[in-house]
């Protein structure tokens, strides 16, 4: 059976003065302000559509690795993750950057390199942003 998570929006006005809030209906911890400038322009302390994609992908690719890693019995000390999602008006998304800074101990670069590459091409929002052409990886394996 599939876990179902949701969220929901209520937009009031037009798209350009307008604004709406997004709440996180299946955990409960928040309604957040979103504005078309704060997507466009400056956050100003709203979020955007694109600032939860990325939340969305930094976690499911630490998870990603995080199971990658334990498939080749090794645990990471601290996986650390940043998803940065690009926002062209007009185009849509355009790129998304993530960057992994993980301690694992017992792993060479190589196999850092490789399991972080199968963890970002098999993370599920990896593959539900499959649109993207550019979501590039900078994986650090620190010491």
């Amino acid at each position: 059976m599939a876990t179902v998570r949701a969220a929901h929006t209520v937009w009031s006005g037009d798209l350009f003065s307008g604004s709406g809030q997004v709440s996180l209906d299946t955990s409960g911890l928040g309604t957040y302000d979103v504005t078309w400038k704060a997507r466009a322009e400056e956050a100003e302390g709203k979020t955007s559509p694109e600032e939860l994609i990325a939340a969305a992908h930094s976690s499911c690719f630490s998870m990603a690795f995080s199971l990658a890693l334990s498939e080749e019995g090794k645990t990471a000390e601290r996986i650390n993750t940043r998803a940065e999602v690009d926002f062209q008006p007009g185009e849509g998304i355009t790129a998304i950057r993530l960057t992994v800074q993980a301690s694992v101990p017992g792993l060479s670069e190589e196999d850092f390199q490789r399991l972080a590459n199968d963890a970002k091409n098999g993370c599920p929002v990896s593959q539900a942003l499959a649109a993207v052409k550019n979501i590039t990886l900078d994986a650090t394996l620190e010491s």
